[in-house]
């Protein structure tokens, strides 16, 4: 999607589904009801906390990407400033091994919290794409004005 396409209603779209995953996140990993509904054993414990700390990761990076992408369109962050700050941390996905201790519940939440990130590192790197882009154009531009000016 090219970065031109990037609207309020697009970030408001995302961070409503980034909201909802991350509630459901929270009531998926939450261990304390996990120990009460079954007796799990260590590793998937282990796992269900790997697991859990890199998708609740996972929903704060995109969260806060479109937090700031928020403030900028609202007119709160220069661009320069977005660029600076606003880039999305690189991913980490859910290991295999993790994925097969648990739930089905919990590893389909795992999988749509990765395809959310994955739209928004596309969003991401096509913004930063057409920036450049622009960036690149606006400076030949520039050096074409000025040989034609001291000519």
């Amino acid at each position: 999607m090219p970065a031109r396409d990037i609207n309020e209603e697009i970030i408001e779209d995302l961070y409503s589904e980034a909201l909802v995953l991350a509630d459901d996140a929270r009531a998926a990993f939450d261990l304390r009801v996990q120990d009460a509904r079954s007796h799990m054993g260590d590793l998937t414990r282990v796992a269900l906390s790997i697991e859990g700390l890199r998708t609740t990761t996972r929903l704060m990076h995109v969260l806060a990407w479109l937090l700031n992408q928020r403030a900028y369109l609202a007119g709160e962050l220069s661009e320069r400033q977005l660029e600076r700050c606003g880039a999305l941390p690189e991913e980490r996905e859910a290991d295999a091994d993790n994925l097969g201790r648990l739930e089905s519940e919990t590893r389909a939440l795992i999988e749509e919290s990765e395809r959310l990130h994955a739209r928004v590192v596309r969003l991401d790197r096509d913004w930063r794409l057409q920036r450049d882009e622009a960036t690149s154009v606006a400076s030949l531009q520039g050096r074409i004005a000025q040989a034609f000016a001291t000519a």
